[in-house]
């Protein structure tokens, strides 16, 4: 890894203009390039008014604080590295046309902007990405081959993978740690109780952002944030679903490959086209039934209208139950005989062991267990999200 550590080194073409150095900024309004062997490194924010795409040696951007690229202009550079503490923060969208390496730092992007982005052109190649460093908002791929897009939120990468020629007429995506029901970057609500009756459910916990109009196999991956246990059990019952934009709602695009556990894994759909979707995330289509029973095992009690308390349909076939919830320290925070659907538990504690009556409960994991007289009894996970 090279270290970069001057403001200017190896060789930099300015000409047809002015090109400044200012105290806060790399002012370029004329034509910039760094040449076969030249290397730059900034330490100050970079304002490209100008010409700065014709490059072919190597840019570092290095701050313990953090940087800007800004100005009318994209810059397209040939190899990046970036080493900023507190991230780069793009406002215009900046290429890389041969190798990148994250070191320190995020680069941030404006979700409410697509056209602002970090663009893998030619088939680039990345390095070095992890929790810590990724593209927070948008990146594109242009090339011929299977391409992983070092997307993340909220300090965890999570990546979105397409394959070989699906980015022939580049391909754009976004990760957001959000619930698709309350968006904070759309217009449109993605409602996760509208979908398809081979559904069981959808997540209520992130979705990405995925547009190119070549067909391809979509990889989604998840972490323990992912709460999938909320939607199945086994993972062979997990889908990849897309909110259809002719349907205006969520649709099963299938899972030809699956591996992992339910903390951590990924998942293939079938072949789809990307643009034919606003947002993908994951869906069940187990319905975790056991003769008529249906169990939803996501709740968030914020009174959306959504998920606002645990339901279980189907208990009118088995009055004689009683359902028992516990947090992750195995305290009993909520009991009930005949449960059914005027008494859906909301999140709030009934005061047993060592939580108080009528608390609001945390956001987190919890174990139920529900006792059926004459049948099989019923335990799983459900997750409280406020």
């Amino acid at each position: 890894m090279s270290n970069l550590r001057s403001i200017l080194t190896g060789i930099l073409t300015i000409a047809a203009g002015f090109t400044g150095i200012a105290q806060d900024a790399f002012h370029n309004f004329g034509n910039a390039q760094v040449h076969n062997g030249g290397q730059i490194g900034f330490h100050i924010n970079v304002v490209n008014d100008g010409a700065f795409d014709n490059n072919v040696g190597k840019v570092g951007f290095y701050n313990q604080s953090s940087l800007t690229v800004s100005g009318d202009n994209k810059p397209v550079f040939h190899d990046v590295e970036i080493d900023v503490q507190e991230d780069l923060i793009l406002e215009v969208g900046v290429g890389v046309t041969n190798f990148q390496e994250f070191v320190n730092g995020r680069v941030i992007t404006d979700k409410n902007e697509k056209t602002i982005s970090l663009d893998y052109m030619n088939d680039t190649p990345y390095l070095g990405e992890s929790d810590d460093r990724y593209v927070d908002g948008y990146a594109t791929t242009t090339g011929d081959l299977d391409f992983s897009f070092p997307v993340g939120d909220d300090f965890r990468l999570r990546p979105i993978k397409i394959e070989a020629n699906a980015a022939t007429n580049t391909a754009r995506a976004a990760y957001f740690f959000e619930n698709p029901n309350s968006p904070n970057f759309f217009a449109e609500r993605f409602d996760t109780e509208q979908h398809e009756e081979l559904l069981f459910g959808v997540s209520i916990f992130e979705f990405w952002d995925l547009d190119g109009d070549k067909e391809t196999k979509v990889t989604l991956t998840w972490d323990s944030n992912s709460n999938i246990p909320t939607l199945v059990g086994e993972i062979e019952d997990l889908r990849v679903v897309g909110w259809s934009k002719a349907l205006k709602k969520w649709v099963n695009l299938g899972n030809t490959s699956v591996s992992g556990d339910l903390n951590n894994g990924e998942i293939s759909s079938d072949s789809i086209n990307p643009n034919d979707y606003e947002v993908l995330t994951f869906g069940s289509s187990n319905r975790l039934l056991d003769g008529d029973l249906q169990i939803f095992t996501a709740v968030s009690p914020n009174g959306d209208g959504y998920n606002d308390t645990f339901k279980i349909q189907g208990l009118a076939k088995f009055p004689d139950n009683e359902l028992s919830i516990y947090n992750r320290w195995g305290v009993l925070v909520f009991q009930k005989k005949a449960y059914h659907t005027d008494q859906n538990f909301a999140g709030i504690s009934e005061g047993r062991a060592t939580v108080s009556a009528d608390s609001k409960l945390p956001e987190g994991t919890y174990y139920y267990v529900l006792n059926l007289k004459g049948a099989k009894d019923r335990a799983g996970y459900l997750y409280i999200s406020r």
